[in-house]
């Protein structure tokens, strides 16, 4: 089916039958590994958990997820004329565990997904020709959505039939393990929908076990202020003490709750070249990262999804790391950046600094650069050895 006259409301059986098959073939041929489709009218009533976690504060600095809670609790919610969602996985999944990064301690370990093209604009081009596709084949309205706007992914794609969310809080599938990245078309349209996903964890808590910082307080329960990825990655503040020692040389997410799953023994490596690691990217040093000035920053991670957390973000990580690697030559790198422009970078240089620093050496430094120090967290830092 290519065209149609009639409106969308108009289609016999028959004709959505023939629409949805052509739909599959397209998004197949987009390069998607999975699609499924929800029925509006199934969605299960998750406010009550999105409440709850909010209420513990497990959110962090993420705010939209406090905002409009009745809006990201359903797909009507967000748009009331929804009938179906056809929600799409895209297999990101690396050729070799993720973890063996964290072994080579002077150089960052990004998570696999960040290690090329972004996947909004990766995954968002396709949909959207997809979704052209049927607005014009039907007449039916579309909107799409990749991780954007208050859209609950992970419980439309169980009720997709794409795979069901972890102990960790992820996707994990029977066919891809926990490497897939979603879209989702949302369509005024009245699709037949897949049969829903179960639950296969079991007694498995691999996932929960291997979490370096311990973020996950129950199974399928997720504590963010703990997570190494949103730590890196949405927290927009110092990272706190405690949790530092932990995220290794982590400079931009965290793959170890995912890469434990004994669900990837049916994982296959992506095929698709925009997640193929850049050869800058897959094991970057960290003393030459935290050389980087704004403009260094944008050219560098150009077209990548560590961009968007900007130059100051990304330096804090780096140096968190460069504190973890026990390789004291980072030293002179460090106490340049004890006079960096930012607050949250210089803090940062003060921790790895005290980590990498013997006391004379550390007392040489402190003298150096603390008492023109007027930020209050930077002062913080230092408040220790005044």
């Amino acid at each position: 089916m290519t065209s149609t006259s009639k409106s969308w409301t108009e289609l016999g059986e028959d004709q959505v039958a023939d629409l949805t098959k052509e739909l599959y073939a397209r998004i197949d041929q987009e390069g998607f590994a999975q699609v499924g489709i929800m029925s509006t009218d199934d969605m299960p009533d998750i406010s009550a958990r999105l409440a709850d976690f909010v209420a513990d504060d497990w959110h962090g600095d993420m705010d939209w997820l406090a905002r409009n809670l009745d809006r990201r609790a359903s797909p009507k919610g967000l748009w009331p004329e929804a009938n179906s969602v056809i929600v799409v996985g895209m297999n990101y999944g690396p050729g070799s565990d993720p973890r063996a990064l964290q072994q080579a301690t002077d150089h960052g370990a990004i998570s696999c997904y960040a290690q090329n093209k972004d996947y909004h604009d990766v995954i968002k081009k396709r949909i959207r020709r997809i979704a052209r596709w049927l607005a014009e084949t039907t007449g039916a309205d579309v909107k799409i959505f990749v991780d954007t706007a208050p859209v609950p992914e992970k419980a439309l794609a169980q009720m997709a039939g794409i795979g069901w969310q972890g102990k960790h809080t992820n996707l994990v599938s029977r066919e891809k393990g926990s490497w897939l990245l979603l879209g989702s078309i949302y369509t005024e349209l009245k699709l037949p929908p897949s049969k829903p996903e179960t639950d296969h964890c079991g007694g498995c808590h691999r996932c929960m076990d291997v979490c370096p910082t311990d973020a996950f307080p129950a199974p399928y329960k997720l504590d963010a202020r703990k997570c190494i990825s949103y730590l890196t990655i949405e927290h927009k503040g110092p990272i706190p003490k405690a949790l530092r020692p932990a995220m290794g040389n982590r400079i931009y997410g965290c793959d170890d709750c995912l890469a434990v799953c004994p669900w990837n023994k049916f994982a296959q490596a992506s095929t698709e070249a925009a997640f193929h690691p850049r050869e800058e990217l897959k094991l970057p040093l960290l003393i030459e990262l935290a050389t980087f000035d704004d403009a260094g920053f944008r050219q560098y991670f150009s077209g990548s999804p560590i961009k968007r957390i900007g130059r100051d973000r990304f330096t804090r990580n780096v140096l968190i790391a460069l504190g973890n690697s026990d390789n004291p030559d980072a030293l002179p790198t460090i106490e340049t950046l004890l006079a960096d422009i930012s607050p949250l970078v210089r803090g940062a240089a003060v921790w790895a600094a005290r980590q990498l620093a013997d006391s004379a050496k550390l007392d040489s430094i402190r003298r150096s650069f603390q008492p023109q120090e007027r930020d209050p967290q930077v002062l913080e830092e230092w408040s220790p050895l005044v």
